[in-house]
């Protein structure tokens, strides 16, 4: 398709559409704390607890590239 292979097109939509849903995930928890009145506090927390699986997968991303790079 347009001159680019299965594989680079998957690794495309890995990195930039995951990272944009990621984002939009982010906007989500953040109205939803200001939906709810939650204040400072309530929307650390909120970023704290739902937000906590985003990290945990970019870090994973991150890690393999770092040991990729370095023992590879």
């Amino acid at each position: 398709m347009w001159g680019y292979t299965e594989a680079e097109i998957a690794q495309f939509g890995l990195t930039f559409g995951v990272s944009a849903f990621m984002l939009y995930m982010v906007f989500i928890i953040l109205q939803l704390a200001r939906e709810s009145k939650a204040g400072r506090f309530g929307t650390f927390v909120l970023l704290l607890g739902l937000g906590f699986g985003l990290v945990g997968f970019a870090a994973k991303g991150v890690i393999k590239w770092f040991l990729e790079s370095h023992l590879g």
